[in-house]
């Protein structure tokens, strides 16, 4: 009986073992080896008392529970280089024996609470070589106090759960180098007396916060062990701030640092410490006076220069810290911005700007003006009462609301893009602080705000809508008569204005051309009159050549010495030779010959500016400015 059952138990051994892989069963443990073997999947058929499973360099893509089920022997598990993307929650639920774990080299974007739940006894996480972005506060809860080799290197991490991983007592190695991490928060390995290497190569980091962690350096005399730092690849800004890590001598690194601009490029520690300066706030510009009306969004501006670059924070006219609420908020760049102002908000605000070289302030005042909050500007008793400028000023001007005796609001002046408003000086009785007008325009529903002084009574409008129609209404806003009370309005009356269309461009453009043909119908003129000259001397002159009459002498009598005259010689007339005919080649239709060669060159050199004058009238302004015929009658 005893060969039937070693066969018997060969072949239920041989049977556990998944067909692609190798299993080795050595000193009581059970080693399954399915590396390199293709595999989609986990093999569903693995021996349960496995404690290595090796499953390094497949495709797996994706890990859940179904995987790993009751599998409380594993120990060592190996997932490297494969495509894992996405481990579903307690995909590990059943290894409370695991002690490493490898994930590296996959493609794991990010990492949930739940994905690394149930292991509690890890020892190694290994997860370098992925995709990570986000890794959840709480993905290392299951395994803070037996942690000692945690590796998150080469990964897409700005920020890592750094409250689980200060938490971790006996964590000797944390590798968080080729990350995008670009600050570390203060006292973050305060807690981690076990923590030997700590590798920050290659992340973005321009400071580093003092930490007693680093203080033990290379101290060979360091308790437990002394702390191996690694931190070059970063763009130090080397400045007082980082002083503190100056001063622990550390000579053989090759840190060097990126700013400010006199010491970049040097070795870190190399740089005296003297040169490790910062300079104190300097408050470049901010709001100096800031009046708004009640109800209004109020942002008081602050900005301020220093190295490393200042924190800022506002104090309220209550002497207490501005904080961020539903109401207000603060900004780092150094802004308030209060949503909807009240009286309570009134009064001087300080901005501060602090650094480690000091800190500088600025005051900014804040005037609130109280607006009613009713509607009807009136209320029992008589007195004016609260209201509010709610209602547009279109919707005033349609009758809602209680209209008081006053003169009546005019504007006059209208222009395409402004109008000027006047008003009555009201009745002497009632006190008025100051005016206030409000208007909107058919373009834009939203109302415009205009705050005048009790002793004008005239305002003029501008940047207007040129072609729109306006609706305007104007109060008188009167002193409240306790602390407590509001300020009190009355209207005293609405118009109802419209802007004058758009000047169009051809007026202009009429001008232009108007002028342009004066100008040359008075230079055809000049030139037609010197051509008439020129003309006429050489038509005299040539006549006189050919014609070679003789001088015709009449009258004229020999001096003689006292002697009768003697009697003249007649001759039989001649008649004059025929003079040659000059062909007339350029014909401007005029039948006078060519002896008006100058007057038809003078006609049509003012027929010609007339024509393309009148022309580019008639197609720019064509109905606008009268017509070419007019134009060439205001030219001659």
């Amino acid at each position: 009986m005893a060969p039937p059952l070693l066969l018997l138990l060969l072949a239920s051994g041989a049977a556990a073992c998944p067909l692609p892989c190798v299993c080795q069963n050595l000193s009581e443990s059970l080693s399954t080896l399915c590396a390199h073997r293709g595999l989609l999947f986990v093999p569903p058929n693995v021996d349960r008392r496995t404690v290595e499973l090796r499953l390094a360099d497949n495709f797996i893509q994706a890990l859940g529970p179904p995987d790993f089920r009751n599998m409380t022997g594993l120990v060592d598990l190996t997932l490297s280089r494969n495509a894992i993307t996405r481990i579903g929650a307690r995909a590990f639920g059943d290894l409370e024996s695991l002690r490493s774990l490898h994930l590296d080299g996959n493609r794991l974007v990010e990492l949930g609470a739940g994905s690394l739940r149930g292991p509690v006894n890890l020892q190694h996480l290994i997860l370098s070589g992925n995709q990570l972005g986000r890794i959840a506060p709480g993905a290392f809860d299951d395994f803070l106090d037996s942690l000692e080799d945690l590796d998150l290197s080469y990964n897409n991490l700005r920020q890592v759960p750094w409250a689980g991983i200060g938490a971790m007592p006996a964590l000797h190695t944390l590798n968080l180098d080729h990350n995008l991490i670009d600050a570390l928060p203060p006292g973050a390995f305060a807690q981690l007396s076990q923590l030997s290497r700590l590798d920050l190569t290659s992340n973005r980091l321009a400071t580093l916060a003092p930490d007693p962690l680093f203080s033990r350096g290379r101290d060979a005399e360091a308790s437990p062990a002394p702390l191996v730092l690694s931190f070059s690849g970063n763009p130090l800004h080397c400045n007082c701030e980082l002083l503190w890590l100056r001063r622990l001598a550390r000579p053989d690194d090759l840190e060097t640092c990126a700013s400010p601009p006199g010491l970049a490029g040097r070795y870190f520690w190399a740089v005296p410490e003297g040169e490790f300066s910062c300079e104190p706030p300097l408050i470049a510009r901010h709001t100096q006076r800031l009046w708004v009306l009640e109800g209004q969004r109020a942002t008081l501006r602050c900005r301020a220069l220093g190295d490393p670059a200042p924190t800022m924070h506002w104090v309220g006219p209550d002497d207490r810290l501005v904080g961020n609420s539903s109401r207000a908020r603060a900004f780092p760049n150094g802004t308030l911005e209060i949503g909807v102002t009240g009286s309570g908000d009134a009064g001087g605000y300080t901005c501060i700007a602090t650094n480690p070289a000091g800190e500088a302030t600025a005051r900014v005042e804040l005037r609130v003006l109280a607006l009613p909050h009713g509607g009807n500007g009136s209320t029992e008793g008589g007195r004016p009462g609260p209201s509010d400028i709610a209602a547009s000023a279109r919707t005033a001007a349609e009758g809602e609301g209680t209209l008081e005796s006053e003169p009546a609001v005019q504007v006059t002046e209208v222009t395409a893009t402004s109008g000027l408003v006047s008003w009555g000086p009201g009745r002497p009785a009632d006190p008025v602080w100051m005016f206030q007008i409000q208007y909107n325009s058919s373009e834009d529903e939203t109302p415009i705000y205009r705050i005048v002084p009790a002793s004008s009574h005239h305002f003029l409008l501008k940047h207007l809508v040129p072609g729109a129609d306006y609706d305007l209404c104007l109060l008188a806003l009167s002193p409240a008569a306790g602390p407590s009370d509001l300020t009190a309005t009355r209207l005293l009356g609405c118009a109802h204005f419209s802007t004058l269309p758009a000047t169009p461009l051809c007026h202009a453009l009429q001008a232009h051309v108007l002028g342009g043909t004066l100008t040359v119908a008075v230079g055809g003129v000049l030139v037609a009159a010197l051509l008439v000259f020129t003309v006429a001397l050489l038509v005299r002159g040539r006549g006189a050549g050919n014609g070679r009459l003789p001088l015709k002498l009449s009258h004229v009598q020999s001096q003689t010495n006292g002697g009768p005259s003697p009697t003249p010689k007649t001759h039989p007339p001649r008649s004059p030779p025929p003079r040659p005919q000059r062909s007339c080649s350029l014909d401007l239709g005029d039948a006078g010959g060519c002896y008006g060669y100058a007057r038809r060159l003078g006609g049509a050199w003012a027929r010609r500016s007339h024509s393309v004058h009148g022309g580019l009238l008639g197609a720019g302004c064509r109905g606008v400015g009268g017509s070419a015929e007019r134009l060439e009658e205001s030219v001659v």
